[in-house]
């Protein structure tokens, strides 16, 4: 079985399309999806799609893209949304330098308030991160001196450097379909490096479709080619690398049921 760790379920590209999409994912052994919160406002919606379906679950946060509009005193609304049953991890949250659509500073304050968020819950942070390494690696730092908390690196495209501070603090890095593409060779090299235990896989669907669907609406049930070309990358075998990230991602996301529990 494989595991989509991050996709957006609520979006509307999906609208009256889920239960096909759900369909697909099964029929290629994708057996849990994460679909995962990008403003509190759309939380209910991301929230719903989680409670119609037995192996869908989600996350909530605030995207960094939206920290100016949604920008929290503290990590308290995120903790009361949290106590939901389908609500397994805080986020996604991080720092964008890329986009700027909010400025530096309400990102900055946000990630804070959604560590803090983790730290308290229990539950893994996912960190969207671009063009922001040295941040990132120094929040995450400064956080977890603060008292321990889980999380991962969603949607990797960053640097070695990136990668080593995230591992050596416990996260986790997720690899999407970005790695597949041709022009990604510096990635997969940076991704060789991490140790099987602490990979997952992801669509962050509808975006980022991997070869050979690149340019397509991006759906759960394409994970498999990302898996297909990391089993490559690490040298092990497709029922391995599944095996080791499906494996990963329940002991991170520890309060999502495994299918059929």
């Amino acid at each position: 079985m494989l595991v989509d760790s991050h996709c957006h379920l609520d979006f509307p590209e999906y609208e009256g399309k889920v239960e096909d999409v759900l369909a697909r994912a099964r029929a290629a052994g994708v057996g849990v999806c994460v679909s995962i919160g990008t403003e509190l406002k759309r939380f209910p919606g991301v929230k719903a799609v989680a409670e119609a379906h037995a192996n869908v679950w989600c996350s909530v946060g605030v995207h960094p893209h939206e920290a100016e509009k949604e920008l929290l005193d503290d990590e308290a609304a995120l903790v009361a949304e949290a106590a939901h049953p389908k609500v397994v991890a805080i986020g996604e949250t991080g720092l964008d330098y890329y986009y700027e659509h909010s400025p530096r500073a309400p990102q900055q304050e946000n990630f804070r308030s959604h560590i803090a968020a983790a730290r308290r819950t229990g539950l893994p942070v996912i960190v969207h991160t671009r063009d922001a390494d040295d941040d990132t690696i120094d929040i995450l730092r400064e956080e977890m001196a603060k008292g321990a908390f889980t999380g991962l690196i969603h949607c990797f495209t960053g640097t070695q450097k990136l990668a080593d501070a995230a591992l050596e603090l416990g996260l986790y890095i997720s690899v999407s379909g970005i790695a597949t593409f041709k022009n990604s060779t510096p990635l997969r090299d940076v991704i060789k490096s991490v140790p099987l235990d602490r990979l997952l896989v992801e669509t962050d669907a509808p975006y980022l479709a991997p070869v050979p669907h690149r340019g397509k609406t991006n759906e759960p049930s394409f994970v498999v080619h990302t898996a297909a070309m990391l089993a490559e990358l690490k040298g092990v075998s497709e029922k391995e690398l599944a095996a080791a990230t499906t494996a990963n991602f329940f002991r991170l996301f520890s309060k999502v049921l495994p299918p059929d529990a």
